[in-house]
């Protein structure tokens, strides 16, 4: 039933419907719109032999609707950790260089190769998580939480030692 009529008949049939559950959850109306249009988009990728009801179609708007949330939130979380405003770097007292010879010791010392790999494509290089994960060959989630235990050990024992 994925022939471009049974499609279009789809589409009118439960479109709106689609529509108000997706700008329901995501509060964005384009991005419903293109969630929305997505899931059909899929249908013509279905074999002829499948039945489209709409059930199906409501079921895949919510899904592809919380992997949406699921990914920003994701997203949101790795930028509140990691991406400070300018300000704020331009504020702050940055270490003496003692400091920052003993954090090259820890990181060396302390940390993971792969965690240590990480931190230098992250903060010597520059480049985004999606990046580091594409060339690491895992998830910006597993680059997230190597950063963040890397940096949990650092600023241990540097508390530890004053």
């Amino acid at each position: 039933m994925t022939n471009r009529n049974d499609i279009e008949q789809l589409f009118k049939a439960h479109y709106a419907q689609m529509y108000r559950l997706a700008v329901a959850l995501l509060h964005d109306d384009d991005l419903a719109r293109d969630i929305v249009h997505d899931v059909f988009a899929s249908l013509l990728d279905l074999p002829l032999e499948i039945t489209v009801t709409g059930g199906y179609l409501i079921k895949a708007v919510r899904n592809r609707c919380l992997n949406n949330i699921r990914d920003c939130e994701i997203h949101q979380r790795i930028v509140n950790r990691y991406f400070l405003e300018n300000e704020e770097y331009e504020s702050e007292d940055w270490p003496d260089e003692e400091t920052i010879a003993r954090i090259y010791n820890l990181i060396k010392s302390e940390i993971s190769p792969q965690a240590r790999r990480i931190m230098e494509l992250r903060f010597s290089k520059g480049l985004p998580f999606a990046r580091i994960a594409a060339s690491m060959g895992i998830s910006e989630t597993a680059v997230y939480r190597h950063l963040s235990h890397a940096l949990t050990i650092i600023r241990k024992k540097l508390n530890e030692n004053g």
